[in-house]
C-alpha cells in the first residue's frame, strides 16, 4: 500500500479535523471514530502522525483569524525583551504566559507519549472520555460568574488552562477545548474570554504536536498528498469553525455541546459493544 491514508480519506479526515478542533467536542474523539468507521487503524503510527499534522491546518486558521492580535502580542514581547520599561503591559505578559503554560503539556506529551500512541488511543476511552468531559463541562459552566473579560487574565489564569489540556491529550474524548473553556469558566473568565483564550494557548501545543509528529507520518507511510490535502481542508474548514464559536457563545452556554457530547459518546458505547466497531 503507497499510503496508510488516501486522498479521499484525508479530505474526510480534515473536515472533520477543521469542524472540531475549536469546539469543546474533541476533535481527537472524532477523528478517531471518523479513522474506525472507514477501517483506519487509530493505533497506527502514521495515523497517529497524520491526525497530528493536520492540526496544524486548523492552527494556521487561528494565526490568520488572530493575526491582528498576534502581532500585537508579539510586538509588546519584542519590545519589552529590548526595552525594561515595556515590560510591565499586559500584552508583553501575556506573550511569556503562553510560554510558560505550554511546559506542562510539553512535558507530559513527551512521557506519556507510548500511553498516548497506545493504550489511551482506544475508543473505548474516546467514548468515556466524551461523557466525564460533558459533565466537567456543564459544571464549570454552571460554576462560573462569567465576569471577568480577557483584559483581566493572570499568570495563575493561563498556568490552570494551560495545564488542563493535559486532559485532553492523555484522554482522547475530553477535549483541548472543553478542557480549557472549562477551566477559565470556573476562573470566572466569561465565555468569550475563555474562548479566546483557549485558542491562544493551543497555538504553540498544537503546532509543536504537528511538526514533532510530521517525520512518523511521513516515514510511516503516509504520502505528500494527504498530507496537503488534509491540512489545507483542515484551515479552511477551522477558520470558518472559529468565526462561528465567538458568536455562538457570546450569546449561548456550553449546553448544547454538553448534550451532543454525550449522545455521540453514548452512541459509541453502544457500537462498541455490540462489535458493530472496533475499538
Amino acid at each position: 500500500m503507497s499510503s496508510a491514508i488516501s486522498v479521499g480519506q484525508a479530505a474526510v479526515l480534515g473536515v472533520v479535523e477543521g469542524v472540531t478542533e475549536f469546539l469543546p467536542v474533541s476533535s481527537t474523539g472524532h477523528l478517531k471514530i471518523t479513522e474506525g468507521l472507514m477501517s483506519i487503524p487509530v493505533d497506527d503510527t502514521a495515523v497517529v502522525g497524520f491526525t497530528a499534522v493536520i492540526q496544524v491546518g486548523a492552527i494556521a486558521a487561528v494565526l490568520v483569524y488572530f493575526f491582528q492580535d498576534i502581532r500585537r502580542i508579539v510586538t509588546a514581547w519584542a519590545r519589552g525583551l529590548r526595552h525594561p520599561d515595556e515590560r510591565g503591559s499586559h500584552d508583553y505578559k501575556f506573550a511569556w504566559w503562553v510560554v510558560c503554560a505550554t511546559v506542562p503539556i510539553v512535558a507530559v506529551g513527551l512521557a506519556a507519549k507510548p500511553l498516548i500512541d497506545g493504550p489511551l488511543a482506544s475508543l473505548w476511552v474516546v467514548a468515556a472520555s466524551l461523557i466525564v468531559g460533558s459533565g466537567f463541562m456543564w459544571a464549570a459552566d454552571q460554576m462560573g460568574r462569567h465576569k471577568r473579560g480577557e483584559a483581566d487574565t493572570t499568570f495563575k489564569d493561563a498556568m490552570l488552562v494551560g495545564s488542563s489540556q493535559i486532559l485532553a491529550l492523555l484522554f482522547p474524548g475530553f477535549s483541548r477545548s472543553g478542557a480549557t473553556m472549562s477551566t477559565a469558566l470556573v476562573l470566572d473568565l466569561d465565555r468569550v474570554a475563555a474562548t479566546r483564550l483557549s485558542f491562544f494557548l493551543g497555538i504553540p501545543a498544537l503546532t509543536g504536536a504537528g511538526l514533532y509528529e510530521l517525520k512518523d507520518a511521513v516515514g510511516a507511510g503516509v504520502g505528500a498528498a494527504p498530507l496537503v490535502v488534509g491540512t489545507a481542508v483542515s484551515f479552511v474548514v477551522a477558520y470558518a469553525s472559529i468565526a462561528w464559536l465567538l458568536k455562538f457563545v457570546a450569546k449561548h452556554s456550553f449546553n448544547a455541546f454538553v448534550a451532543y457530547r454525550i449522545v455521540i459518546g453514548t452512541a459509541l458505547l453502544a457500537l462498541l459493544a455490540t462489535g458493530a466497531l472496533s475499538a
